[in-house]
């Protein structure tokens, strides 16, 4: 009976499900793109082929900047996500607003995820030098700068091999295709499968 009920325990420790949140902006919510075609969803359906039990959340909301997702987070927070894969930022350069502001949204969101125990991944972003070259290199630092002050993940860059890509990119040349989606969940799986 003893092993019977050991047995029990370890397969319900194996039924849970491992929760991930995407939060972030229209590159992770799929703007123009079914929920099915964006990046968390195809990352959710390569972990159920494996086999792996995980469950994601698609956090994305277009035209969400660094303050908003953080305003957005206590409301995801009720789901208890183990993994969060914060994608913020991208609006926030592009409208050029305060970069110490960003930098202490990005600050507060990862806080409030490491204080609950969750493991953060931060996903790189990169803008045109419509801002400025200064602007640019400052926002792009600022990525890298945050995974090692909270010694978190980094994905280098979450548009790699997408950006500047007119066959990855809906018609305005911003927001990925599904082809382009394909690869972005290439580029967080690199990261994320040693998270898991």
């Amino acid at each position: 009976m003893k092993y019977l009920y050991l047995i029990l325990i370890s397969f319900a420790f194996e039924l849970k499900a491992e929760t991930i949140l995407f939060l972030g902006d229209s590159l992770t919510e799929g703007y123009q793109l079914s929920r099915e075609e964006a990046y968390p969803a195809i990352i959710e359906r390569t972990f159920k082929k494996e086999n792996k039990n995980i469950k994601v959340i698609n956090g994305g909301v277009s035209g969400a900047t660094s303050a908003s997702g953080l305003k957005r987070l206590d409301w995801y927070l009720r789901a208890k996500p183990d993994i969060i894969v914060l994608a913020l930022g991208a609006n926030d350069g592009l409208r050029g607003l305060n970069l110490i502001e960003t930098e202490k949204n990005l600050s507060l969101v990862i806080k409030k995820a490491q204080e609950r125990g969750m493991l953060v991944i931060l996903a790189g972003m990169k803008i045109p030098t419509n801002m400025g070259e200064s602007y640019r290199r400052e926002f792009e630092n600022l990525f890298p700068s945050l995974s090692k002050k909270y010694s978190i993940k980094l994905i280098p860059f979450l548009l790699e091999g997408v950006g500047g890509r007119p066959e990855m990119n809906l018609p305005d040349g911003i927001h990925p295709n599904p082809k382009g989606h394909l690869k972005m969940a290439e580029n967080v799986l690199k990261v994320l499968r040693s998270a898991l």
